[in-house]
């Protein structure tokens, strides 16, 4: 083992602007939250936005949709992060490796507890829809890579934050677009996915790179 510093999962000089997006998206989570609970019916703008696309795209489109919707079912969530932790240990991150699980479980166990705090469900057959885990977790691991890897290329600050908030944006959109076409959410629901993502992970990111330091801290006492 050699001295040399491990690079933060969420650098430094990314910290206050994404505490500062982790709180907006956290109050956007909870105005939503509190403006849906128990309905069953789609917002203003979930009408505006639902009514010419929910369940109604048709293939190649629809093809694409399925396939964005199985990624972030079980099976190939699961496959997903075990192919992004592999890489992360080729490349001897390990502290990503571990935000990659951290930050992933997180942001789907914040929104399936939501889900049941807030009790909105979707075509009336009882199935919660708020907040959309599907979208919660793309976008989660959308954030999870580009974290480190802004730290990695050694970004300044504002090219590392667009950085990181254009591979949410993309990630969520995408996700988001397959489950409103699918008819497996409300657009609202999707908001609320991304936004709880954007709440969860940079806060994550935050307490594994304070953990990793504390007990690297640790190991460097107990040598000296």
């Amino acid at each position: 083992m050699t001295g040399r510093r491990v690079p933060a999962v969420l650098p430094p000089s990314l910290r206050a602007w994404f505490g500062v997006i982790a709180t907006l998206a956290t109050l956007v989570v909870a105005l939503l939250g509190v403006l849906y609970a128990g309905h069953d019916q789609p917002g203003r703008v979930d009408r505006w936005i639902i009514e010419p696309t929910a369940d109604s795209v048709r293939p190649p489109w629809r093809r694409v949709a399925l396939a964005l919707d199985f990624l972030g079912e079980p099976a190939g969530s699961t496959m997903l992060v075990a192919a992004v932790v592999a890489g992360c240990l080729l490349l001897r991150r390990p502290r990503a490796a571990v935000l990659v699980v951290a930050g992933v479980a997180m942001a789907v166990g914040t929104a399936t507890l939501l889900k049941h705090l807030v009790g909105r469900t979707i075509h009336g057959d009882g199935n919660l829809s708020y907040p959309s885990g599907h979208t919660a977790f793309f976008t989660a691991l959308a954030l999870v890579v580009a974290l480190p890897a802004t730290a990695r290329l050694g970004l300044g600050r504002t090219a590392s934050t667009l950085l990181v908030l254009a591979a949410a944006l993309v990630a969520g959109a995408a996700m988001g677009w397959a489950q409103v076409a699918l008819g497996a959410h409300y657009p609202t629901d999707v908001l609320g996915g991304w936004c709880t993502a954007l709440a969860v992970v940079p806060a994550t990111a935050w307490l594994v790179d304070r953990t990793a330091d504390q007990r690297a801290n640790m190991v460097r006492s107990e040598r000296r």
